[in-house]
Parts: structure tokens; C-alpha cells; sequence
């Protein structure tokens, strides 16, 4: 399936691509992909944070040019979208991670590769021939950890991004009630589902099945897929602090991005600890419920750290206004998950580029719409008088 841009019949928006996504997908995997823990009050919210922001336009402004680049961990990016670290991708299709890094060269950014991708990290980088980045959770098993950043290094990986928002995996009901397996398995529970979608299903079989990638060979005694995730998931560890970064980072030593920040304390300890940037991130609403959207916590990290670091925004963004809101509030650039494996499911590589343009261009025209002549002329002022006045307090407070 290909997903021509702007032409009728085709995605013009990442909705678009969502919806098309559902269709090809079975439910589970679908769920697996689009679902959030417990209640999905912070998964839901994560997005609606941003239609409770609104623009301050102005007119007569001369936005002829609208230069989008931008310098994240010393990195220059055509465009101030990053393409997050999602595992497992060849659930969803068979070029799994391998689409984002081709999608995210082609347009000038980068992908972050997850520890948990279904594509080796050395086959990701043989793929592409500008650097990618690398996300590393804090496994408990340090000769584990300094494999994966070992590797990570030797293969050209220009900076490395530690997700640290999983001391324990959330509860994604849907998967539990979906009976989700790694790989999905055809059973009496879920054969139906997975036999009413052909052309996912024969994706699935005609390729190798899913896996982590990156563990294969490391854990023998692990049986198969199954026992692989299984072994994963025991890697967590909920005992993690601060020191252990820092170890991670002097194993490294390379430009490193905290991922799952959401208070200005501990933005401050992760830039003592030797960071060079941060995400604040709720992890998309899958692993805590009932926490602030991600949007909401910005303003608060960039108070604090934003003279001192990069501040990246993850969660809820379906638009490019929405990054270009991120950016008014102070972030340099934004992470996005779930849109880019909408592309991948609709439209394998060729749809991950979908959801690449269609933000470049939404991000180009809000740019022009609110007056503003590239992003670097953003700041509270582009936003509505009472949430910007709100923000400029807080910044001087």
C-alpha cells in the first residue's frame, strides 16, 4: 500500500494515517500501538493539552522565509521533529525500525532506535549513512547495559537518549484483555482477529517473526521470543538512581538525553548528573496513569533547565502546530511516536515520509498563519494572553 500525499484518496493528515492503520491492522496490535495504561487518562489528555493552547497571530508580518532547522545535542535538523524510540516494529510491519531511520535521513532529522527494536542496532545504522540515536533503558544488568552501549558506540551512534519513566511496566489493560503475545500467536482467542487482516497477516508470516533483536545471542537461556520478552521485562529494574546514570553516561561519552522528565527537580539533577538534554515525557500515557500531560509540564523543565540544556517535548503531538506550540513554550524540538508507526502500518516506509511531510508542512503554514518567521522567532508572546501570561510568571518567579 502506498499513501500519496495531498492528492485526493490520500493521508493529508496523521489522523488520516491513524485511521488507515486501524483498518490494516488486527486489534490487538492496533491496541498495542495506540492504547495507554489503566484509564488512558494521560494518554488522552497528552493530546488534549494541546487544543487547550491557542495562537496569538499576528499580521503584516513579512514570512516570506520560514526556516525550520534547529541544533538539538549539537546536531542540526532540518526540522524540529525527531522520530522516537518505539520497539517491536516488525509487529506492525515487516521494515520496522529500518523505515524510521530511512524516513528520518530523507528529511533531514534523526530516529531514536529503542533498546527493544526488532531491527539490530548495527543493521539500523548499516542502513542509513548519517547517524542515528540510541535509547538505552536502565536494565538491572549492568554487563547487559554496557553491551548495548558498547555497541551503540562502535556502530556510529551519535547520542544516546535513557528512558528512565520504567522502574516497572504499566498496566496496558487492553493488552491484557486483547491477549496480546510477542509475536502474536493465532489461537482460539485471537485467530479471528488476526486471519480478518490478509495482508498484515501475510507480512507476518513471509518475513522473519518479530523479535528483540538486540538480546538475541545474549540471553541463551532465554527460550525463543517469548522467553526473550519475558527475560527483558526482568531486566527492569526498579532500584535504578542517579548513580547508575551517571555510570551510563561515563560509558557513553557522548551527548545524552534523559528521557521521561516531568519536574523541574529532577531536570536540575539530570543536567548535574552530566545531561545535555531532556524529554519530558510521560512515555505517551503507557506507563503511569493520572499524571500531567506532558504539554502541561514543559513550561515548568524549561523554567528551570532550558539556559542549561536541550529541552525536547514527547506526547500528544498529532500536528504541526502542536510542535510549533512545543517550541513557543520553550522546547527545541519534538519527539514523536505513535504518528510515525500510524505511517509504518499504512504505508511501511513510504508512510513514515507521509507523517514526516505532512508535519513539515503543518509546522511551514501555522509558521505563516500567526506571523512568525521560523521557528526561531518563537516564544510565549505566539500564544494566547492568558496562558503566555501565565508562563512569563512562571519564568520569573
Amino acid at each position: 500500500m502506498t499513501v500519496p500525499g495531498g492528492r485526493r484518496g490520500g493521508a493529508v493528515t496523521i489522523a488520516d494515517l491513524r485511521a488507515a492503520a486501524r483498518r490494516r491492522l488486527p486489534r490487538m496490535v492496533f491496541d498495542f500501538v495506540d492504547g495507554g495504561a489503566e484509564d488512558e487518562l494521560t494518554r488522552n489528555d497528552n493530546e488534549a493539552a494541546f487544543r487547550r493552547l491557542t495562537f496569538r497571530p499576528r499580521v503584516l508580518v513579512d514570512v516570506s522565509e520560514r526556516p525550520q532547522a534547529v541544533t538539538v545535542l549539537g546536531r542540526e535538523l532540518a526540522t524540529p521533529v525527531v522520530l522516537g524510540p518505539t520497539g517491536l516494529m516488525r509487529m506492525v510491519r515487516h521494515e520496522g525500525e529500518l523505515a524510521a531511520a530511512a524516513a528520518a535521513e530523507r528529511f533531514g532529522t534523526v530516529s531514536v532506535q529503542s533498546s527493544g527494536s526488532s531491527v539490530s542496532l548495527e543493521d539500523v545504522a548499516a542502513s542509513v549513512t548519517s547517524p542515528q540515536w540510541f535509547q538505552l533503558y536502565p536494565w538491572g544488568d549492568r554487563r547487559t547495559v554496557e553491551n548495548l552501549i558498547g555497541r551503540a558506540r562502535d556502530s556510529g551512534y551519535e547520542a544516546m537518549v535513557v528512558t528512565v519513566d520504567v522502574p516497572v511496566v504499566g498496566a496496558r489493560e487492553k493488552d491484557l484483555r486483547n491477549g496480546l503475545t510477542v509475536p502474536p500467536e493465532v489461537s482460539p482467542r485471537t485467530g479471528w482477529d488476526l486471519v480478518r487482516h490478509p495482508a498484515w497477516l501475510a507480512g507476518l508470516l513471509s518475513h522473519p517473526r518479530p523479535t528483540y533483536a538486540n538480546f538475541v545471542g545474549l540471553m541463551p537461556d532465554a527460550r525463543g521470543t517469548s522467553g526473550l520478552a519475558a527475560h527483558t521485562n526482568g531486566l527492569l529494574n526498579p532500584a535504578t538512581t542517579w548513580r547508575d546514570l551517571e555510570w551510563m553516561i561515563r560509558r557513553f561519552d557522548g551527548p545524552v538525553l534523559l528521557k521521561g522528565v516531568m519536574t523541574a527537580d529532577d531536570a536540575r539533577l539530570a543536567v548535574e548528573a552530566g545531561c545535555q538534554g531532556g524529554a519530558v515525557s510521560n512515555h505517551g500515557g503507557r506507563q503511569a496513569d493520572s499524571v500531567p500531560a506532558a504539554l502541561d509540564a514543559l513550561p515548568e523543565v524549561v523554567a528551570e533547565v532550558g539556559h542549561l540544556a536541550d529541552v525536547l517535548l514527547d506526547g500528544g503531538v498529532r500536528r504541526g502546530g502542536d510542535v510549533v506550540k512545543a517550541l513557543a513554550l520553550g522546547a527545541k524540538a519534538c519527539l514523536v511516536g505513535r504518528p510515525w508507526v500510524y505511517g509504518l502500518a499504512a504505508g511501511g516506509t513510504p508512510g513514515v515520509e507521509r507523517v514526516l511531510e505532512i508535519l513539515r508542512d503543518e509546522i511551514d503554514r501555522t509558521l505563516a498563519l500567526i506571523g512568525r518567521p521560523g521557528v526561531a522567532s518563537l516564544d510565549e508572546t505566539a500564544l494566547s494572553r492568558d496562558f503566555a501570561s501565565s508562563v512569563v510568571s512562571l519564568l520569573t518567579t
